[in-house]
């Protein structure tokens, strides 16, 4: 793997963290982009005001991913009432910040405060209730909300990975996924192997990127600042910006191919459960069954 970015942050990873021998005759089968969409302007929790990527109509999930919510703003009255006290049962939500802070609390007494740079992975298995407000009155506030789905067998109570030397601090988790945050300039390459199963999208926060081999035959596709690319089969993923510093989220993850049933705030296999999950929280026992 090389990398031309001025940073790279892995935030949250989840393949072994030991070194595996690679062959010595190795195919290389660059991604290529297969779609590629904006995001839609959204309101969620007490009226944020967001931009939703997976999760809209044109996209609806991107198995193992859910939902990914971009909340970017300088003005307090975009944010300021943030996301209230909700549920959540059946998935992870995977909370990153780059300005900014966000205050997490939930219902089984943890807490702590998510700054520009970090990141918070929280799992929601058995059920859990918890808040995220916007810890500030003024100034930008932008982060991502990413849900990654959970295999059934997982829904009980209970960002490691590498990337060029940078170990992710999440432990091994079922979808065993990767996500970056990327910042990148000059025209350098960046590249990361990934696994040929995993689903992968590129997420340009900033600047404009070109995803993709430089070949004669398939060239790079230039994704602008606001747009999801969805990548196609292969074990690599290139990027290059070559027009102006550039940010982007990169994430893979091995799909589940389950059946998802999404309502709300919940996530499950089958309509059923999702009445189930609603009345175990009216009935104020959402990660007690």
């Amino acid at each position: 793997m090389s990398s031309g970015a001025l940073a790279a942050t892995a935030f949250l990873g989840c393949r072994s963290a030991e070194v595996s021998r690679a062959p010595a005759i190795a195919s290389i089968a660059q991604r290529r982009v297969v779609q590629s969409l904006p995001g839609v302007a959204s309101d969620d929790g007490a009226g944020v005001h967001l931009t939703r990527v997976i999760g809209q109509t044109a996209l609806r999930n991107l198995d193992p991913f859910l939902l990914l919510d971009r909340i970017h703003s300088d003005d307090p009255a975009a944010y300021v009432r943030g996301f209230p006290d909700h549920p959540h049962r059946g998935f992870e939500t995977v909370t990153v910040m780059l300005e900014g802070a966000m205050r997490h609390r939930d219902s089984r007494g943890n807490h702590g405060l998510i700054t520009g740079g970090g990141a918070q992975w929280m799992t929601a298995g058995r059920g859990i209730v918890h808040s995220e407000m916007p810890e500030q009155a003024h100034g930008m506030l932008h982060g991502f909300q990413l849900w990654v789905n959970l295999p059934a067998r997982t829904r009980a109570r209970v960002i490691s990975g590498r990337m060029n030397g940078l170990v992710g601090p999440v432990r091994e988790r079922p979808t065993a996924p990767t996500l970056l945050t990327l910042s990148l300039a000059d025209d350098a390459p960046f590249e990361l192997e990934v696994a040929d199963d995993h689903t992968v999208f590129a997420f340009v926060y900033g600047g404009s990127v070109l995803v993709g081999p430089d070949e004669a035959v398939a060239r790079a596709t230039r994704i602008g600042e606001g747009t999801l690319a969805v990548l196609g089969p292969g074990n690599r993923v290139r990027l290059r910006a070559p027009e102006e510093a550039s940010g982007v989220l990169l994430a893979a993850a091995r799909p589940l191919r389950e059946p998802i049933a999404q309502r709300g705030p919940f996530v499950m296999n089958t309509e059923a459960e999702i009445e189930r999950a609603f009345a175990d929280y009216r009935a104020g026992a959402l990660d007690a069954s």
